[in-house]
């Protein structure tokens, strides 16, 4: 399959997502509900994308999108870049203590969510269901409810008896790994303790990867 992301060509194996193949290309996309090991669910939409071209594009996840043949594929356009930012200011609302989300907002430069916090915690990006069924062969946990009733639980909310206590749940949740206690008011980012490293493997004289110089796209850190 031959298609174009950015402006690069990319040729990847039939069933490759989009997101597959940014990645073969060294392009970052921001992610939470997708992990390599499990089923790709597009729940968190945050690896959205833009494709077609002038006014035929729409945006689709890129972890649950199939490479075609001549797909034009923009990953960092207004458009995309205006959405991930409302997405991840939509769910730090539900769980403003999780510093996966708090990182995430600072690189993405939201500097403050305009939605109160809710402190539901839970953003349903479906990880931990994923985890249970597919690498500890539990399926101790599952979806219950639609809309805004739907939540993540045991068989008829009782302790189930397929769960091992074996902690896989919490140690993919992006709510659960590490809090974050964050600054007041509750409805700023703080982002101050972020450790961002570098995402390409070496850097060549002053440049690292083909986006410029080291440092210039926001993502790599001047050596």
């Amino acid at each position: 399959m031959n298609l174009r992301i950015d402006g690069l060509d990319a040729s990847v194996e039939p069933g490759t997502t989009v997101l597959e193949a940014a990645r073969f290309l060294g392009l970052e996309i921001p992610t939470l509900c997708h992990m390599d090991g499990l089923t790709p669910y597009g729940g968190c939409r945050l690896c959205v994308v833009e494709i077609g071209k002038g006014e035929r594009g729409r945006l689709v996840s890129s972890c649950t999108y199939p490479a075609e043949e001549g797909l034009f594929v923009r990953t960092g356009s207004r458009r995309v870049l205006k959405t991930r930012r409302m997405l991840v200011e939509l769910m730090l609302s539900t769980a403003p203590n999780s510093k996966v989300l708090q990182d995430m907002a600072a690189l993405m430069g939201v500097g403050r969510q305009r939605f109160p916090p809710r402190d539901e915690e839970c953003v349903l990006c479906g990880l931990c269901v994923r985890m249970c069924k597919e690498q500890m062969m539990a399926g101790a946990i599952d979806f219950v409810g639609r809309g805004a009733k739907r939540r993540i639980t045991t068989p008829f909310d009782k302790p189930s008896q397929s769960c091992r206590r074996c902690g896989g749940c919490m140690y993919v949740c992006p709510a659960c790994t590490l809090r974050c206690h964050g600054p007041k008011p509750p409805t700023d980012i703080c982002g101050s303790c972020m450790s961002v490293q570098p995402t390409c493997v070496e850097p060549h004289n002053d440049l690292m990867c083909y986006m410029g110089t080291t440092g210039s796209c926001g993502t790599c850190i001047r050596k």
